[in-house]
């Protein structure tokens, strides 16, 4: 028989004094909203950053090949689409999906507004899915006949201009010393949230660029390719870049967008700061009931002195004790963390202004995990912490505990 958790399970803490109950109350409520709101913490973080970078390279992609230039313009210099070019990309072992863009700068002209913009041109092999995704109205362009003058505005640009899918618009770009215009018709209305796409690019054929650039159908403006693993970009574009042609180089949608990325890591050391100061609060509220805990039963463990129990015997009967405190605040903190998450997962009910955090409303995602060591970590260290107020025991004296009342 187990005597330490024989004599823990006889003091339980719900046969405490009345004195001690609000105090194991407040350890209770402590470490349950401690958890809650570390796992609150961790999904919304993960969930935002994830959010944020899979629009970010979903319109862009993981990697942008284009032409070595020192030009920091929107005009593109033309990548050759030669086979030494394709035999790299299609070999690359982490390459899942590779595709051929092309921008162009120009403006949007109405009879009542003009609007600088970005014409993004795609092909009949783009992966369309992001861009599904994000369709809030009208249907996307068809790229598999003859060259198109359907396009895909933003919502931003639709709500300023006054467009809806169907309607006709013309567009002015400027190639070497003129200026050609570009009837479009609008076939669909996207909306990402992210600003910097949102205000100013809309989507079309590729061969539109084409033609205004003057290039051949083998030339395009940059090549976005998707890899396996996010986490490996960087390693990924290293390699391209040395597998490629000189006149060609690699950038990782980091390089293209480092502002975004380097506000989403800092993100990190916020949840850091976080997690520590909760869980040093939820261990000194820990180590103040057990204090109380021991003040309360400092005449049995002056009768268990006298019968010649251990020390160590009586740190595990107290330690029994506090762990039964710890899971139990453990339990509801689980609880009201897991209901948050589920809740906010499938009903949004929390939202956000897209102007500032690129979504429009809370996103989370829990990795199971992360789920298990935060609450593997937060009992260590809770336990770890009451080591030494378990000292105490060795201070007490069993003539003058049994005469404690």
């Amino acid at each position: 028989m187990n005597f330490e958790y024989f004599i823990a399970k006889r003091i339980a803490p719900d046969k405490s004094e009345n004195y001690a109950r609000p105090v194991i109350r407040i350890s209770y409520i402590s470490i349950a909203l401690g958890l809650a709101l570390m796992i609150i913490s961790v999904a919304v973080v993960v969930g935002f950053k994830h959010s944020v970078s899979s629009k970010i390279i979903g319109f862009t992609s993981d990697l942008q090949i284009t032409a070595y230039s020192n030009n920091k313009s929107l005009e593109e210099q033309p990548v050759e689409m030669t086979d030494e070019v394709l035999s790299v990309l299609k070999n690359d072992p982490d390459v899942v999906h590779f595709q051929p863009v092309a921008i162009k700068a120009g403006v949007l002209k109405t009879e009542e507004q003009i609007q600088g913009i970005v014409f993004k041109g795609i092909g009949p092999g783009y992966d369309k899915s992001f861009i599904k995704e994000h369709l809030v109205e009208g249907s996307l362009p068809d790229l598999f006949g003859e060259k198109t003058t359907d396009v895909l505005i933003s919502q931003k640009i639709a709500d300023k201009l006054n467009l809806k899918p169907g309607d006709d618009l013309r567009a002015w770009f400027v190639t070497g010393n003129a200026a050609r215009g570009r009837k479009f018709k609008v076939s669909g209305i996207y909306k990402t949230s992210l600003e910097e796409f949102d205000n100013a690019y809309i989507i079309g054929d590729i061969r539109q660029v084409q033609k205004l650039n003057n290039w051949t159908d083998n030339q395009v403006g940059s090549i976005e390719v998707t890899i396996k693993d996010h986490k490996k970009m960087r390693e990924a574009g290293m390699r391209l870049n040395m597998a490629l042609p000189y006149n060609l180089v690699v950038y990782t949608a980091m390089d293209q967008y480092p502002e975004i990325f380097n506000w989403l890591d800092l993100l990190d050391m916020n949840v850091a700061v976080i997690l520590t100061l909760l869980i040093l609060v939820s261990a000194i509220t820990m180590i103040s009931t057990l204090l109380v805990l021991i003040i309360e039963r400092t005449s049995m463990v002056g009768v268990l002195k006298a019968l010649g129990t251990r020390n160590s015997s009586i740190f595990k009967i107290f330690l029994y004790k506090a762990a039964y405190i710890i899971l139990k605040g453990m339990f509801w903190g689980n609880i009201i963390g897991l209901a948050f998450y589920f809740i906010q997962l499938n009903f949004r009910i929390i939202g956000l202004s897209p102007e500032d955090y690129y979504v429009d409303y809370v996103p989370v995602e829990l990795n199971p995990l992360y789920f298990v060591l935060l609450n593997v970590g937060a009992f260590v260290i809770c336990v770890l912490m009451l080591i030494a107020p378990l000292f105490y025991i060795n201070r007490i004296d069993p003539a003058r505990a049994l005469r404690y009342e």
